[in-house]
């Protein structure tokens, strides 16, 4: 279908071979006999995994690392799953993102604008819109806030630190087919929920060369079709450098970074179960329980030495 061969797609992958992403309609690949206990869950939804040579997991996986661009190396991808829209709500769904792309197809004068875009969240979050859709709306951890709705990502590098780590150390993006229709620019930090007129069907961050996409509350679930599923594996570096690429960070030369600024800072990198550890450690030793040798071993262990580097050449002056 011609709507959804787009060839001005700006996604920073190389996913525009429409004989590579089969159509809707095509058969599912065989689901790998092996599964990961961590990957029960995809599977109960209709996901079901590619498996390695296969063309769409071989296209996907290198679109994926090269999106990471140079960081692509600190990252493993672990499994790709499909969207199978096998369920009968996953029919639903299928159908009703066909309808809403006919229909601004006609509004948009024969162009309905249908882009692939990445969204990253916890696994929990992953599993509850693979089976009910998107549910909630909450402040993107990649980059700025534009507006009260989804935030997709073109290029998944801008999108990466909003997939949370998962018990497994995995992280998991979605990609997925988003119908844009006519875009307006939402500025940084705005709270509009809603196009400013019925001209206007979603936002951008940019309109010459977006790096957000936003999808209004109302049409999240009409206008936004997960395809695939990428679940990886980065290093603590990786995800640092991402960060950098977002919003610089530049400390004042004389300035010192509290510790429990630090904390923060791994707290985006790290699982909450390590955090926990971490902060228990820091409390004993501003009650004086642990010396600051102890607590600085303690959070070598925890964090880990390349963690802590990272972060370090970030906030090169931090003081405990």
């Amino acid at each position: 279908m011609d709507q959804f061969g787009d060839h001005n797609d700006q996604v920073s992958m190389t996913i525009e071979n429409k004989k590579m992403l089969l159509s809707f309609d095509s058969e599912a690949e065989s689901p790998n006999p092996t599964l990961h206990n961590s990957f029960r869950s995809f599977k109960r939804n209709g996901m079901i995994e590619l498996e390695e040579r296969n063309k769409e997991h071989d296209l996907i996986k290198a679109g994926f690392l090269s999106g990471m661009g140079q960081l692509g190396k600190e990252v493993e991808v672990v499994a790709i799953h499909k969207n199978s829209c096998s369920t009968i709500l996953g029919q639903a769904r299928l159908e009703s993102f066909r309808i809403y792309s006919e229909a601004m197809r006609k509004k948009c004068g024969g162009n309905a604008n249908i882009k692939y875009a990445w969204f990253g969240s916890s696994k929990d979050e992953i599993c509850n819109i693979i089976s009910h859709g998107f549910s909630t709306i909450t402040e993107p951890k990649s980059g700025e806030f534009f507006g009260v709705g989804v935030h997709l990502y073109p290029a998944n590098i801008h999108g990466v630190l909003s997939a949370l780590e998962d018990e497994n150390g995995l992280r998991h993006m979605l990609l997925c087919r988003v119908i844009l229709g006519n875009t307006e620019v939402i500025e940084a930090s705005s709270k509009q929920f809603q196009p400013t007129c019925q001209d206007f069907d979603s936002g951008v961050d940019n309109y010459l060369a977006p790096k957000t996409y936003i999808i209004w509350p109302s049409n999240m679930n009409s206008h936004i079709l997960p395809n695939f599923l990428v679940s990886f594996r980065c290093t603590p570096s990786c995800l640092l450098g991402a960060s950098s690429k977002i919003k610089k960070v530049s400390p004042k030369p004389n300035s010192r970074t509290k510790f429990h600024d630090l904390l923060r800072v791994l707290s985006k990198y790290l699982h909450p179960s390590r955090m926990v550890l971490i902060s228990k450690y820091y409390e004993d030793f501003q009650k004086k329980k642990i010396t600051k040798l102890v607590l600085v071993r303690k959070l070598r262990q925890i964090a880990g030495d390349t963690s802590l580097r990272a972060v370090m050449k970030l906030y090169p002056n931090t003081n405990i």
